[in-house]
């Protein structure tokens, strides 16, 4: 929960990461409130009853949404994929922005990628911004795994993706803040 809060305030991208890994831990302790305890709450924070019962009513809750949304064996918590939308329109926004110059730069780059993307994933059905969000996934799941040949055969897709979403993240904390309007004009 604490870490789930900062990540949402300083990384967007960070913070759907760690949900979505958080939601296959989840799934790997099977919503046992005994082993959420063990493995996730224990650790933290010791000493400090109330922020550890904070922390596994969290994880709970979290528990209870996965199963509310039928996705306690797969798929990802509404939430994140709202937030992936949000992101998807300023990708399209940013495409057009005076403000999105780098970021078109960076995404001209990644694109002829995305066809192999998409085969590899089985996923031709998603905007772009998912597929670089479970590009990176796969990846982290990859190493986690030490599956080295699924990660090398992605390796290099995910020098062209972590930028792409790393400006997209950067941005999108900049406009929700209201440090920056993506559509007004530099001036020279």
């Amino acid at each position: 929960m604490y870490i789930a809060q900062a990540k949402r305030r300083t990384n967007i991208a960070e913070y759907i990461l760690y949900l979505w890994q958080l939601e296959d831990l989840l799934r790997a302790l099977q919503f046992s409130p005994e082993a959420i305890w063990s493995q996730l709450v224990a650790s933290q924070a010791p000493g400090e009853e109330e922020k550890q019962n904070n922390l596994l009513m969290w994880y709970m809750d979290v528990g209870s949404l996965l199963r509310e949304e039928g996705k306690e064996k797969t798929g990802h918590l509404d939430h994140t994929l709202h937030l992936i939308g949000d992101l998807h329109t300023l990708h399209e926004q940013l495409l057009q922005a005076p403000a999105g110059e780098r970021y078109r730069t960076l995404y001209a780059r990644l694109q002829p990628e995305l066809p192999r993307l998409r085969e590899m994933t089985g996923r031709r059905d998603i905007s772009d911004t998912e597929l670089a969000f479970r590009t990176l996934y796969a990846a982290m799941l990859y190493r986690i795994k030490g599956d080295k040949t699924k990660e090398s055969s992605i390796s290099d897709a995910i020098e062209l993706v972590s930028p792409v979403i790393g400006e997209l993240a950067r941005i999108f904390h900049l406009t929700e803040n209201g440090e920056l309007d993506i559509w007004e004009q530099k001036n020279g």
